[in-house]
């Protein structure tokens, strides 16, 4: 019960964000918007700090199930095509729907992280399955330094997401993909 109450929270925490920004998360906005009684939030994440963390180990979770599921979706990448593909893909889940409240509240957050370094750490990426497909598929290719060209590449690509998300874009364009894959099979 008491780590169900916790998710309820932090998805809250994750909607006020995404709504209000940073100023606007307070243990009063997340009760209220969880529905719950005043008092509630802060009986569970006593600080602030407790709060962020919490609201930012969930948006972590989040986005990790999304990068399992977009890399289970997709074949095993063979052509820059369908690299491309698979990039549009989780670009626009990033851009729309749930998807783009996430990254709103994400980009909060790593602003944030640059003066908490609990919070860091706790958004330094991850390994994952898409960031391992991405990876093999360079591998494959030939690519040397695949790391740092992996890293390179779904650094770009997150470049483009935000670009797009303060502009009021819903879309990363799909020549902007390939020109960021053919820099990376350099």
């Amino acid at each position: 019960m008491a780590s169900e109450r916790r998710t309820l929270l932090a998805d809250a925490a994750l909607d006020v964000l995404a709504d209000e920004g940073i100023r606007g998360l307070t243990h009063r906005a997340v009760d209220r918007r969880a529905a719950l009684p005043a008092g509630t939030t802060s009986a569970y994440f006593r600080t602030r700090a407790a709060l962020l963390t919490g609201l930012v180990t969930r948006l972590v979770q989040l986005d990790q199930t999304e990068l399992r599921t977009v890399a289970e979706d997709l074949a095993p990448l063979r052509t820059a095509g369908e690299l491309a593909d698979g990039l549009a893909l989780l670009t626009r889940r990033r851009l729309t729907g749930e998807g783009r409240r996430r990254s709103l509240a994400r980009y909060a957050c790593a602003v944030e992280s640059v003066r908490d370094p609990e919070l860091r750490e706790i958004l330094v990426p991850r390994e994952n399955a898409g960031r391992e497909a991405v990876r093999l598929f360079l591998a494959a290719h030939g690519v040397t330094e695949v790391d740092t060209r992996t890293h390179t590449l779904l650094t770009c690509v997150d470049g483009l997401v935000f670009d797009r998300l303060v502009s009021g874009g819903d879309e990363v364009p799909r020549e902007a993909l390939e020109t960021l894959i053919a820099a990376a099979l350099r």
